[in-house]
């Protein structure tokens, strides 16, 4: 029971990015903000507490630099995605380029700011992790198949089945008082991007964004919807893994 309440309550230190996007969310949903369109305020409060995270040390630099590259690999996704109608930010905003509000790439900076949290604050280590030809090759076609499949062939189940095979033999190790506990990498994937469709429902319920079924009425996410963020998990994953392996070798990922 005390592992389970200290990991509960690391889980929580590693999500207060995403916790202060939910809170912008939820105040501007349910009161209304003077002088100010709600995509802005809300990106102020996420600049804001991007600042806030590193004046109080909760966030390192290299964390930062490993955030703001996830802003980038967001933003693309969402420019093309909203420009394809996969979703859409139907509000009005000062902020907005090509249909997207500046804050959605806070959300994927939110992702990657819990997996650089949680490595830091439980010790995680990979073991059995794939060779850099693979782990890259495999976030590579995956991002690109997010773009492709609108007007060509949707390869996501050959993806996953490649994944099976790829990450079969690789764990991942967290510390708890002193404690080791292990888990396979790809059950580990498959909780996170379950746990970020959770937090899908609750965001698209405070206006985040609106898929088409909700345009007349909020409506529960696709369950499908747990695939595409099972595999921009293992995109986020394999992003900070290899950038950790390049600052500090093979003593983090072996």
């Amino acid at each position: 029971m005390r592992n389970l309440l200290l990991f509960a309550y690391l889980q929580a230190l590693c999500c207060i990015f995403p916790v202060i996007i939910f809170t912008a969310l939820a105040l501007s949903k349910f009161v209304s903000i003077p002088y100010i369109p709600r995509y802005d305020f809300i990106l102020l409060i996420c600049v804001l507490g991007q600042v806030y995270m590193l004046v109080s040390k909760l966030e390192t630099w290299d964390e930062f630099k490993v955030i703001c590259l996830f802003h980038v690999i967001g933003l693309g996704l969402e420019l093309y995605k909203v420009h394809m109608g996969s979703w859409a930010y139907p509000e009005e905003a000062i902020s907005k380029i090509g249909g997207v509000p500046l804050y959605s790439g806070f959300m994927y900076a939110s992702v990657a700011s819990y997996i650089c949290q949680s490595w830091r604050r439980m010790k995680l280590n990979m073991y059995n992790w794939p060779k850099p030809i693979w782990a890259v090759g495999i976030s590579v076609l995956i991002y690109f198949n997010f773009f492709t499949h609108h007007f060509t062939y949707d390869i996501r189940w050959i993806l996953k089945c490649l994944l099976l095979i790829i990450f079969w033999r690789t764990v991942v190790t967290f510390e708890l008082r002193e404690k080791t506990f292990k888990m396979p990498m790809i059950v580990a994937f498959v909780l996170i991007g379950f746990f970020i469709w959770i937090a899908e429902n609750i965001v698209t319920f405070l206006g985040a964004w609106q898929y088409p079924n909700q345009a007349e009425a909020w409506s529960l996410v696709h369950i499908g919807k747990i695939s595409s963020w099972f595999l921009l998990v293992i995109i986020s994953v394999i992003i900070v893994a290899s950038l950790k392996r390049v600052k500090h070798g093979t003593s983090l990922v072996e």
